[in-house]
C-alpha cells in the first residue's frame, strides 16, 4: 500500500548528520530515550514507537545506531523499527517493574560495543533527552562506565530537528489534511446536550476513516470553563447553548502531528465572547504576517506581547505565539521574548493564539512552514467563526 511516510533511508541520513555534531561537541556515544507518550527523540532515529515501555537509541560518531527497547518489545521492535541493531535492556522494562528473572539480558556495553564505541575507556556520553531519561537509566550508564561523564546534548536535537526535510513536510501536510476533515465532521454535528468526550469520539471515528495513524494529541473538545485550560482533557461536562466550545484536533501520521484549533459558538456569538474571539483572531493574523524566513524569532515574541499592552489587552494574555511541530505536537523551539535564533526556510510551526476571558477561553491554530518571503500554510486558512444554530 503506498502512504506518505518518512523514507528509511532517511533515518539513517539522521544518524549520520548526529554523528557529525556529536563530533563538533567532542562525544563518543549519544543517547536518546523515550516512552509512548513523549516517543520523538527515540522514534526521529529508530522509526520504533514504544507501548507501556521505554524506547531508546545509541548512536556513534560514524553514524552506526542501536535501537534500544523494553523486555518485551524485542521483536516488535525488530518488526516496526528502522534499525536492524535491537536490544532489548531490562533498563527499559515498564513501570510495573517485572524482574524477568528467566531472561538474560544485554546492557549497555553490549549496546555500546556493537556500535563500534570502546567500553574499556572513560567516554563522554552524550544524552539528548535528559526530560526523557529516567533514574534507572542514568544510574545503568553510570554503573556500566564508572569515571565516564554524561552530559547534556539536549541542543543536539533541537539542532536536528527544527530544520524539516521536505518528507517530513509532506507528513505534516497529508496529517493536517485528515485533520481538517475531522474538523468540519465535528463542527457540523456539534449540539447541545452532547458531552466533550462525544465530541472526541466523533474526531477519534473521523480520523481513521480517512488514514491517521494515530491522534497526533488527546483531542480537545472543551466547552466554556474548560477552554480556559491552556492543557487539559475532555470530560464528561455537557455542552449548554451559549457555550464556547473550543476544538483542537490533531491525526499522526509516521508521528508527525500538526493541529488546527478554533472556538465554535453554541448559538450566538455576543458581547465580551465575541469581542475576545475577534481579538485573539486579529493577533492570530498578525502573527501569521510577521513570519518569514530571517526573521528573529525573539523579536517576534517580543512585539506580539507588546501589542496586547498596547491593545490594553493584558488580562487576555496568556502565552505565544508560536512553538515548533514535528514529531510531537509540541516540540522544540518555541517562541519566546528570551529566544535568539533567527527562522530559517523549513522550520515548522504551530501559530497558537491563546487568550482569555471572564469565564472562558479562545485558541486560533494552525500549523505552517517558514519559506522564504513568508509561510506555506498546512491548512486552509482558518478564521470563520461558527456559530451552531439551535
Amino acid at each position: 500500500m503506498d502512504r506518505i511516510r518518512i523514507p528509511d533511508a532517511e533515518y539513517a541520513e539522521r544518524a549520520q548528520r548526529a554523528g557529525q555534531l556529536m563530533t563538533e561537541r567532542g562525544l563518543d556515544v549519544l543517547i536518546l530515550n523515550g516512552n509512548e507518550a513523549d516517543y520523538a527523540n527515540s522514534r526521529y532515529f529508530t522509526g520504533f514507537w514504544p507501548v507501556f515501555e521505554r524506547a531508546g537509541a545509541a548512536i556513534a560518531p560514524d553514524g552506526a545506531a542501536a535501537l534500544l527497547c523494553g523486555p518485551e518489545s524485542g521483536l516488535y521492535a525488530q518488526d516496526f523499527g528502522k534499525v536492524d541493531n535491537v536490544f532489548a535492556m531490562l533498563e527499559y522494562r515498564e513501570s510495573a517493574d517485572p524482574a524477568y528473572p528467566h531472561m538474560t539480558l544485554p546492557g549497555f556495553k553490549d549496546v555500546f560495543a556493537s556500535i563500534g564505541v570502546a567500553t574499556d575507556q572513560k567516554l563522554r556520553i552524550g544524552v539528548a533527552s535528559v526530560l526523557d531519561t529516567n533514574v534507572v537509566i542514568w544510574k545503568a550508564l553510570e554503573e556500566a562506565f564508572p569515571g565516564s561523564e554524561l552530559v547534556d546534548a539536549r541542543e543536539i536535537m533541537v539542532a536536528l530537528r527544527s530544520v524539516k526535510s521536505e518528507n517530513e513536510i509532506a507528513c505534516l501536510r497529508e496529517a493536517t489534511r485528515i485533520t481538517q476533515i475531522a474538523t468540519d465532521d465535528v463542527i457540523a454535528k456539534i449540539r447541545p446536550g452532547m458531552t466533550e468526550l462525544q465530541l472526541v469520539g466523533l474526531a477519534q471515528a473521523s480520523i481513521y476513516a480517512n488514514g491517521a495513524e494515530y491522534e497526533g494529541l488527546p483531542m480537545y473538545c472543551f466547552s466554556q470553563q474548560s477552554t480556559k485550560h491552556a492543557i487539559s482533557r475532555s470530560s464528561y461536562r455537557e455542552i449548554k447553548k451559549g457555550d464556547i466550545v473550543q476544538l483542537n484536533l490533531s491525526a499522526a501520521i509516521d508521528g508527525y502531528s500538526p493541529s488546527i484549533g478554533m472556538p465554535v459558538s453554541v448559538g450566538p456569538l455576543v458581547g465580551e465572547k465575541r469581542d475576545i474571539v475577534e481579538f485573539i483572531l486579529e493577533m492570530h493574523m498578525w502573527t501569521e504576517r510577521e513570519l518569514a524566513a530571517g526573521k528573529n524569532s525573539g523579536s517576534i515574541a517580543q512585539a506580539y506581547e507588546d501589542r496586547f499592552k498596547e491593545l490594553g489587552r493584558e488580562a487576555a494574555y496568556v502565552y505565544g505565539p508560536c512553538h515548533g511541530l514535528g514529531l510531537t505536537e509540541v516540540e522544540a523551539p518555541w517562541m519566546e521574548t528570551i529566544s535568539t535564533y533567527d527562522l530559517v526556510e523549513r522550520m515548522t510551526f504551530q501559530i497558537d493564539t491563546f487568550g482569555i476571558g471572564s469565564d472562558f477561553g479562545v485558541r486560533w491554530e494552525k500549523p505552517c512552514v517558514i519559506r522564504e518571503g513568508g509561510i506555506e500554510m498546512l491548512s486552509d486558512q482558518i478564521g470563520t467563526i461558527h456559530e451552531i444554530d439551535c
